[in-house]
């Protein structure tokens, strides 16, 4: 938190001075001023630097080395990806394929190393259903950021969640570089929190969402049912995995492309609906921390009362997207 929070200004004068900002050049802009890109950076140096700084301090074997770089290589792989975006912005189509390849590579990898549970018991289908997810959540973070804190608090809400249940169930890696990631994006809130000073830029979206999709689906929870441990990494993303099905269908509902940006986010329809800025960030922190707080306590409870609170989360779920859906398109 500390380094980050020290290096984003610094970022953020390189990106002045560079010029590297997001110009409101564009209709689906709702800032009025250019506003600096590579808060991004400042977050990936400071996951990057504390995580393998500890490792070299505690003296991490060749193993626990192994696993953490495969879930830090593919994130620093799709950050990079997303810096050049910000430097050269990359269309949508060649920008999804590359992802997608990133995706396939890492769920490959996670599979192939047995890091992974396997619910179908077929490699090719797991890897699919792994590389979906991780490129859904990717895209779905890089889309949530679209107000001032918006996607670094919930990103820091849900890690703070995964880092609790980590721990409870001695799962010490994935505690570890989930405590790194919260830190890291409160660090970077501290200059994101409305009025914005800077922005991550695709380069801290992409690198979140691959972080944030691998550690959580790297958690075993201790549940006493499959299919609420298989609820567990949806409730932690809840919110960004909302935002992105009311974008999207929205879209598609007057037929436009879902890649193209727009006014139909949660935060736009908050604000719309009479919302400060500030306020709706605050309201979205809000309901991640709800789905967060269902995810913990699922370990917690009998198996009977973890399936009710799990369906109790969906019913929330489903009547948020039905308000949100038919809240008034920008």
């Amino acid at each position: 938190m500390v380094l980050v929070g020290l290096l984003t200004p610094l970022m953020r004068l390189i990106a002045v001075r560079l010029n590297v900002v997001d110009s409101p050049d564009q209709s689906h802009k709702t800032h009025r001023t250019p506003i600096p890109y590579l808060g991004g950076v400042a977050i990936i140096i400071g996951v990057i630097l504390v995580s393998y700084g500890v490792a070299i301090i505690d003296g991490f074997d060749s193993k626990n080395l192994l696993l953490m770089t495969s879930v830090l290589a593919p994130a620093l792989v799709l950050g990079a990806i997303g810096f050049w975006d910000d430097l050269r912005n990359l269309r949508p189509a060649p920008r999804l394929a590359i992802q997608s390849a990133a995706g396939l590579f890492t769920a490959w990898i996670l599979i192939s190393q047995n890091t992974l549970g396997t619910p179908t018991e077929s490699t090719i289908i797991d890897v699919l259903i792994t590389s979906i997810w991780i490129v859904g959540i990717c895209n779905s973070i890089n889309f949530f950021d679209n107000l001032d804190g918006g996607a670094a608090g919930t990103v820091a809400v849900t890690s703070i969640a995964l880092f609790v249940l980590a721990f409870q169930g001695q799962q010490f890696l994935i505690a570890a570089l989930s405590a790194v990631t919260a830190g890291s994006t409160i660090g970077f809130l501290l200059w994101n929190k409305s009025p914005a000073r800077i922005y991550m830029g695709d380069a801290g979206a992409l690198f979140l969402g691959v972080l944030i999709a691998t550690l959580t689906i790297r958690l075993q929870p201790d549940t006493e049912v499959m299919w609420t441990s298989l609820a567990t990494p949806a409730l932690l993303l809840a919110v960004p995995i909302l935002d992105t099905c009311v974008a999207v269908l929205s879209r598609l509902k007057r037929g436009i492309s879902p890649l193209q940006g727009g006014h139909d986010h949660l935060s736009h329809r908050l604000v719309r609906g009479g919302l400060s800025r500030r306020t709706a960030a605050f309201s979205l922190w809000g309901l991640s921390a709800f789905f967060a707080l269902c995810a913990v306590a699922i370990p917690r409870t009998s198996e009977g009362l973890e399936q009710i609170i799990v369906a109790i989360a969906a019913l929330v779920w489903a009547v948020l997207f039905i308000k949100f859906f038919q809240s008034q398109d920008a």
